[in-house]
């Protein structure tokens, strides 16, 4: 049965020049739906994946963003129009913050792709990441029918560029001191760094060219540079550079030596990692490095793409997964059996203790190794996935944050967090377990470093670095928030859960080593699930709901792995990967099946 595409209605356009758009503006065109929202990193791979789509198809395809946000703050505009500016997004965008497109194409997942030929029909829906090799042969195939048919319009589609604003620093990442007393920014929307003089504007000098690439040598290049970590002096003298550099959108690490102000990719090849990759498991291919910093002899790496951290040996340059399983969300144990969710900054306090500030579970975490029971992670403050708010108090029950992407250890072992999405800058005391807040009204926070008895902290939505002294916390309790969605319906009992995936054309599932497929089941509360979750391969599960419990969020993670027709054993495979964070209430006679689609044509 083929569906019309329903209107796009939201708040705003924007990259059309102030021109409202809807669907019968784009009749004649193929059009790509990208749902998409600021804070998720896979809605970012998509963005880049997307790039060469846009590219080779350009007089045929029209990509919409339709920003559907998670968060409070990715529903204020200002904060929207930024983040398309910040990640360059050169496309037109709905800004649909009460989700009015979303629930119409009924999206269940950040990313989902849909695709509407030039008549108004939907003809795809896609969930996940990893879908450009699909997407490509689908839109070649509509090319064809709708040319022959008559049906096709070619030329210029309706986005128009904005004008680029100037500042000294766009979109900041993060901050190191070095010796001497000046300050190196990952200045990372203008891909450089920048070396800052005491009074946190001056410039000593710039790397890199200022253009998205990935180059080695004098005039190097990067991609959305964000964490910066100094070697040790005699680790430096050894390797030859001095600062390590996670250099995101390039999925790599780079090395800077600051006498010369040479780089040398340290790991990574520029292809995003697409594997699901085990504790002590090594990796060529690293997935969006957030943040760096050095803890226990080696650099541990933020690796956001795919919700983990792992190590870097500067000495041999072998790249390790450290704890995570890839699956995102929130679970504390053993490094072998930890969730994270997009982990965005690191810092090293008192007894080796490594913080994590883990942004998409609203949460900072921490990785304590000891010698008698291993290392593992507990969380310190957070929730899950779907709990966020302003609220001081005790930890982790009462207090909340909004999307931290930064932590720094203060002198007393208490840690500071850059609360990025709450505009503030808040402190975790470990002796009494509680929050509270130390500064208010920044515009997006993405660090903060301990300087003194003062702290730098890098406000990125404001285009700058900023001292603050160290207050006295004040308590704030501006409330608390669960993601805001439509409920699904299901019976309590019994419920068979399928995802569906079709591998694109050109593609097949590889069973001969067994299956490639693997299914991860979890809720919030836990007691939701009487039976059924865990990890296993597999597509189809059998999980019972419980009667006693009236609602709460059913959590799905699944991997397919496909690969290309021909040599079985040369043949290049491509890993597909979604996670689902479902909101259900449960009333009798509702439905006792639910299928997600992770479908790549």
């Amino acid at each position: 049965m083929r569906v019309r595409a329903p209107e796009l209605r939201g708040r705003r356009w924007l990259g059309t020049g102030g021109r409202d758009l809807s669907l019968a503006d784009l009749r004649g065109k193929i059009v790509l739906l990208d749902f998409w929202t600021f804070c998720c990193v896979n809605c970012l791979h998509v963005l880049d994946e997307l790039r060469p789509l846009e590219e080779r198809w350009s007089d045929v395809l029209v990509t919409v963003g339709v920003h559907s946000p998670k968060f409070v703050h990715e529903g204020d505009p200002d904060a929207v129009e930024a983040a398309v500016e910040r990640y360059g997004v050169g496309h037109p965008v709905l800004d649909d913050p009460t989700l009015q497109t979303w629930d119409a194409y009924a999206a269940r997942a950040w990313p989902t792709l849909v695709v509407i030929d030039p008549t108004g029909y939907v003809v795809a829906q896609l969930s996940g990441e990893g879908h450009a090799h699909g997407l490509d042969v689908l839109i070649g195939e509509l090319v064809a029918e709708h040319e022959a048919a008559g049906t096709l319009h070619r030329g210029d589609g309706p986005y128009i560029a904005p004008a680029e604003p100037e500042t000294a620093l766009r979109f900041p990442g993060k901050v190191i001191a070095l010796p001497g007393g000046s300050y190196l920014v990952s200045d990372t929307a203008h891909h450089q760094l920048v070396e800052l003089d005491e009074d946190l504007v001056t410039e000593r000098r710039r790397i890199g060219d200022g253009r998205r690439g990935l180059r080695d040598g004098a005039d190097p290049e990067f991609s959305e540079p964000q964490g910066l970590v100094a070697l040790p002096a005699d680790v430096a003298a050894d390797v030859g550079y001095d600062v390590v550099v996670a250099d995101s959108v390039n999925h790599a690490l780079r090395g800077l030596r600051l006498s010369s102000g040479e780089v040398r990719t340290l790991a990574g090849t520029g292809a995003q990692l697409r594997e699901r990759i085990a504790v002590g498991a090594t990796a060529e291919e690293l997935s969006t490095p957030w943040d760096v910093a050095w803890w226990d002899g080696r650099v541990v790496v933020a690796m956001a793409g795919s919700h983990q951290l792992w190590s870097f040996d500067p000495r041999t340059g072998t790249t390790t997964v450290l704890a995570g399983t890839t699956n995102e969300g929130l679970r504390d144990g053993p490094l072998t059996d930890a969730f994270f969710a997009q982990p965005s900054g690191l810092a090293v306090g008192t007894n080796a203790t490594l913080w994590v500030a883990d942004s998409e579970t609203s949460a900072v975490r921490s990785v304590v190794a000891s010698p008698a029971a291993g290392a593992a992670v507990t969380t310190a403050v957070g929730l899950g996935l779907f709990d966020f708010g302003f609220r001081d108090g005790s930890a982790p029950d009462e207090a909340l944050l909004q999307h931290p992407l930064g932590v720094a250890v203060l002198p007393d072992g208490s840690v500071a967090i850059a609360d990025t999405y709450n505009g503030a800058l808040r402190r975790y005391d470990p002796a009494t377990r509680t929050v509270s807040t130390l500064a208010r009204d920044l515009r997006e926070p993405s660090d903060v470093l301990v300087d003194g008895d003062t702290l730098v902290v890098v406000e990125s939505a404001a285009h700058r670095l900023v001292r603050l002294p160290v207050p006295a916390g004040a308590r704030v309790d501006a409330g608390a928030h669960r993601v805001h969605r439509s409920r699904t319906d299901l019976a309590p009992g019994p419920l068979r859960l399928t995802v569906a995936f079709t591998p694109p054309t050109g593609q097949h599932l590889d069973d001969r080593f067994g299956d490639p497929t693997s299914l991860t089941v979890g809720a919030s509360p836990p007691s939701l699930l009487v039976s059924g979750a865990g990890t296993a391969p597999g597509l189809v599960r059998s999980v019972e709901l419980a009667a006693d419990v009236a609602e709460g969020v059913l959590s799905v993670s699944v991997a397919a792995a496909a690969c290309d027709e021909g040599d079985g054993v040369f043949a290049a495979c491509h890993r597909y990967q979604q996670d689902w964070g479902i909101p259900v209430r449960l009333v009798e006679g509702a439905p006792a099946e639910l299928t997600l689609d992770l479908r790549a044509v």
